[in-house]
């Protein structure tokens, strides 16, 4: 194995430790995804600007791919890919292994934000109904920006089961994390929350 790892190229060598450890923490993530701590494994990023992650899936742009996830599968495929491209042409440009290593990671990315999204449509408005949900007390999980200028979470008990949903305000100020507060609209996933006054 080691042997014929230093028989590659430069190129060959870079895609074969991009892809392998781009699939180690793949296998990782699916380990977590099936244990049920696939929340907190899918760190996000803020590409919004309004202080907390971006969930995998927005209501109101449709999909964000720029998710943990969907960059694992970026690498993963993408150094595969590029690996597969390097080996089969060796004395080609280099750009005939990383042109299709980028097509083929960029479309592992949208593909994985579409699932996501058609997973998260399941969750969310499978069974959960309306009438079920709003008026009900919950519990801010994540901070909601005021004046809807951001999503958070919050948390619930409704139709017999504990759930988690994103959420949205109208109040002029944040809601905190633990702040109680009242579903007042439900629809596409999102609750439209305010505080309860004490």
């Amino acid at each position: 194995m080691w042997e014929w790892l230093q028989s590659l190229s430069v190129w060959s060598q870079v895609y074969f430790w991009i892809a392998v450890a781009a699939s180690v923490v793949l296998v990782v993530l699916i380990v977590l995804m099936l244990f049920s701590f696939g929340g907190g494994a899918d760190a996000d990023f803020d590409l919004d600007g309004d202080g907390f992650p971006d969930s995998g899936i927005d209501g109101d742009t449709g999909v964000s791919v720029f998710t943990l996830k969907g960059m694992v599968a970026f690498f993963t495929l993408g150094g595969w890919v590029g690996l597969l491209c390097s080996l089969t042409f060796p004395e080609a440009y280099v750009w005939a292994s990383v042109f299709p290593a980028f097509l083929s990671g960029a479309a592992a990315m949208v593909g994985i934000a579409f699932a996501m999204k058609g997973m998260y449509k399941l969750q969310t408005s499978g069974n959960l109904q309306r009438e079920n949900v709003v008026g009900k007390t919950a519990t801010v999980y994540v901070s909601i920006q005021p004046a809807r200028s951001g999503r958070g979470k919050v948390t619930l008990t409704a139709q017999g089961q504990f759930m988690e949903l994103d959420a949205v305000t109208d109040e002029p100020e944040k809601l905190s994390v633990d702040e109680k507060v009242v579903i007042e609209e439900f629809s596409d996933g999102t609750a439209v929350v305010k505080r309860i006054q004490k």
